[in-house]
């Protein structure tokens, strides 16, 4: 780990239970898994923010999230089996309901039953995700995406990097990087690789970015304290390709692990939306079946960093792009040797309004109460006609 334990960096990437960011983030609701992945009676073991639990779904179809170990000889609980909405361990059968409440003791009395409860928090479907709340106190409200719940073919990713996770958070906030990074792809030769003029703007639901060229301007929204909401180009129907709506979250799995955790719509339906179907099947890193995109550059390492060799298609293409550039700063890079411009004052930005949180929350202040987003975004599309789509 390049960075030092404690001080002010390390606040930005520690993310466990009891340090500062891992309190923080712990206050909001996070996509732990695609729903897909789940189905009625199985379980799983789940590593977020370096906390380890037991995910399974009930056969009523409701996912719950509980404790890593059985109460009783620490047993992994997810070598047990699920019983109607209830998981029983494998070792000696001790049996708990989604709220951690231990309800059967096959070798033991009533009485002691009742005295034993393991952790467990709140979880939803929603988007094709499972959500967890994974703080101690009552989970605040959930706020849903318009645009996921508005008519289009929506699928979802999960991958798994090896590096912290705010570097892919100041990724998303680096407006500049397009014009280098993405100027091969889709995405870069879309909005060209003139070099922006940006702006930075906080709202009540979290932060706007705007890149500004002489030709058009990029919006990218980040719903606090994670998610990344930007539209880019993806396959085509006819002759243009579809531009699609992406919320990607950055959940942290641990100090050196990143889940990167996506919901996308394209705004097609009916017949368009078959044939945008059959672009994403034809790329080879689709499930239809499932809705799932199946690429994760981290699967093709040793290709995409040293080879280059990346798909070129839309989001497949802008996130081993992406993968290049983060991966190569290293696990957690090292903030103190860095030496920042003008251009970074997104990145800059981002810290700051994290760390006036954190100082709030470490002083028993109230943080700030981040609202839903009001409505449909507005996120503009660069007018270059052979790359972009009405949406």
């Amino acid at each position: 780990m390049a960075v030092k334990k404690g001080g002010r960096w390390a606040e930005l990437v520690e993310t466990g239970p009891g340090t500062p960011m891992g309190r923080y983030l712990r206050k909001f609701w996070q996509p732990v898994a695609i729903s897909a992945e789940l189905a009625p009676g199985e379980k799983t073991t789940l590593r977020v923010m370096s906390e380890d639990l037991t995910m399974y779904r009930g056969q009523s179809g409701k996912p719950y999230i509980v404790a890593e170990r059985c109460a009783h000889r620490g047993t992994a609980l997810e070598t047990g089996w699920v019983e109607e909405d209830c998981i029983r361990c494998l070792y000696h059968g001790w049996k708990y309901d989604g709220t951690g409440q231990c309800v059967e003791m096959p070798a033991e009395t009533d009485s002691f039953v009742q005295k034993v409860r393991i952790r467990a928090h709140p979880a939803r479907d929603y988007g094709g995700l499972i959500f967890a709340y994974l703080g101690s106190d009552e989970a605040p409200e959930f706020f849903p995406k318009p645009e996921l719940d508005a008519e289009g073919y929506q699928w979802t990713n999960l991958q798994v990097w090896n590096c912290n996770w705010f570097q892919h958070m100041e990724n998303s906030f680096d407006g500049l990087h397009i014009s280098y990074v993405h100027r091969n792809g889709p995405l870069g030769r879309s909005v060209s690789t003139e070099v922006p003029k940006l702006e930075y703007e906080e709202t009540d639901w979290g932060l706007i970015q705007r890149a500004i060229r002489s030709d058009n301007v990029r919006v990218s929204e980040f719903h606090w304290p994670n998610c990344n909401h930007v539209v880019a180009p993806m396959v085509s129907v006819g002759e243009k390709p579809v531009w699609v709506d992406t919320f990607a979250w950055k959940v942290p799995v641990d100090d050196e692990h990143i889940a990167l955790i996506g919901v996308h719509r394209a705004p097609v339906t009916g017949d368009a939306a078959k044939r945008f179907e059959e672009g994403l099947v034809a790329t080879g890193h689709y499930d239809a079946e499932r809705h799932i995109a199946t690429y994760d550059p981290s699967h093709h390492h040793d290709d995409v960093l040293k080879r280059r060799n990346m798909p070129e298609d839309g989001l497949f293409r802008i996130m081993a792009e992406d993968y290049i550039a983060i991966m190569r700063q290293g696990p957690i890079v090292d903030r103190a040797e860095e030496r920042l411009g003008q251009s970074d004052a997104g990145v800059i930005f981002l810290r700051k309004v994290f760390w006036r949180e954190l100082d709030a929350l470490k002083a028993g202040r109230p943080t700030k109460a981040w609202k839903a987003h009001p409505g449909l975004a507005e996120l503009p599309m660069p007018p270059n006609a052979a790359l972009a789509a009405a949406r």
